[in-house]
């Protein structure tokens, strides 16, 4: 048996998490929240190439906090099984041989349960190496999940147990602690949104929304980009503060940044009857990391004319979509990660990620841990963490709580 905090389908709690969870948080991290710690049945290896992990640290990432809260699209129901343990943000020990790599080998997850986990034939996308275009994730040797995290049969870094498949697992190097080693998933993503941005040279770029996904985007903006100015838009003053370390060129709250982008690009700004503020002229690429409509529409609002919008956070409906018509904008999704082109070669995004993980000391990154038994607490947290100056909140299932 394993300890798990388990996501169970229930219409009322989502219906009613939907209908008031933005004006009343706390209640999506008490009554009305879709989970429970259980006791379950330990996951099985379903075929050679699997084994069994024992998470250390297991981030909550904003889709979590998403589905939990019954804000994700029904977009996404046939591409999860339930009830499923969620977490995809991990860092753990590999408990069994898995091919080359030995017992009690530190690993970070690569979620994405590609048609090499599913013991199927290559589709075309995993062929190239992107495989969060996978075609099979509804099908071969575990049942529905987009990801680890979301698949009944693999558990998920929310418990003292899952199983993965050897593709998903990276070696940790020694000199990369936990605290930075729960963050190589969302940063491996970080850097896939920042290339799928494709900045030329001193582009200018405005990110929308300085959590643990904008944070990490400027640092991989910097880090695998010729942009040049990068202006953030930033709620918080801890987020702020991030901002500026991981070198944005400007940062500012969402009630400045329209004229702040006017300023920098001599842009004409204009004001509807109604609706917000919008500017001809603009930055050249918008990376939306928030996941709200407020943000998407600041981001398209303050694209120039051909400019490119990438949509790093989870979207969101609602959207006011004119502006990709009239200033004929290129909206990109950037979603998991992947093999990537850098100058001309192609580097694993994790392995990028691994690498950065050891030379950027992200340190205050991860602001908190809980133990599995104060989920509640965990999440409320997580809700509330850009405001408390804590970007990720994670859980330690081997704490005890």
């Amino acid at each position: 048996m394993t300890v798990a905090l388990e996501l169970f389908r229930s219409v009322p709690r989502y219906l009613a998490a939907r209908a008031v969870g933005d004006r009343v948080p706390g209640l999506v991290a008490g009554p009305l929240a879709p989970l429970r710690l259980v006791n379950r049945d330990e996951p099985v290896t379903p075929a050679d190439g699997w084994g069994r992990v024992a998470p250390r640290l297991a981030g909550i990432c904003g889709s979590d906090l998403a589905t939990i809260s019954g804000r994700t699209s029904f977009y996404f129901s046939p591409l999860v099984s339930m009830p499923f343990v969620p977490g995809h943000e991990v860092v753990g020990d590999l408990f069994d041989d898995v091919e080359d790599l030995r017992a009690g080998t530190r690993v970070v997850l690569d979620p994405v349960l590609s048609c090499a986990a599913r013991g199927l034939p290559l589709c075309p996308s995993c062929q190239e190496g992107a495989t969060g275009r996978c075609d099979r994730v509804t099908v071969g040797h575990v049942s529905p999940g987009l990801q680890t995290g979301y698949c009944a049969d693999t558990g998920g870094g929310w418990s003292e147990m899952l199983v993965a498949h050897r593709s998903q697992l990276h070696p940790v190097p020694d000199d990369v602690p936990d605290q930075r080693a729960v963050l190589v998933e969302p940063l491996a993503c970080a850097i896939h949104a920042a290339l799928r941005g494709r900045p030329e040279q001193g582009a200018s770029v405005l990110v929308v929304g300085a959590g643990t996904v904008g944070i990490l985007t400027l640092l991989a903006l910097r880090e695998f980009t010729d942009a040049g100015t990068i202006v953030v838009v930033a709620k918080h003053p801890g987020q702020r503060d991030l901002a500026r370390r991981y070198g944005a060129t400007d940062v500012v709250g969402p009630r400045e940044a329209v004229s702040a982008v006017r300023r920098a690009s001599r842009a004409f700004r204009l004001q509807p009857e109604r609706g917000g503020a919008f500017l001809l002229g603009g930055v050249d690429l918008a990376v939306e990391c928030a996941g709200t409509r407020d943000s998407l529409e600041l981001a398209l609002r303050t694209t120039r004319a051909g400019g490119r919008v990438v949509l790093a956070g989870l979207p969101v409906a609602g959207a006011d979509l004119t502006p990709v018509w009239f200033r004929e904008l290129e909206v990109v999704g950037a979603y998991a990660s992947g093999t990537e082109r850098v100058n001309g070669d192609r580097r694993s995004a994790f392995d990028m990620a691994l690498s950065l993980s050891a030379e950027v000391d992200l340190d205050g990154v991860l602001g908190a841990t809980y133990p599995l038994g104060s989920w509640r607490e965990a999440i409320d947290h997580a809700m509330s963490a850009g405001r408390l100056g804590t970007p990720k909140v994670a859980f330690d299932p081997r704490e005890e709580g």
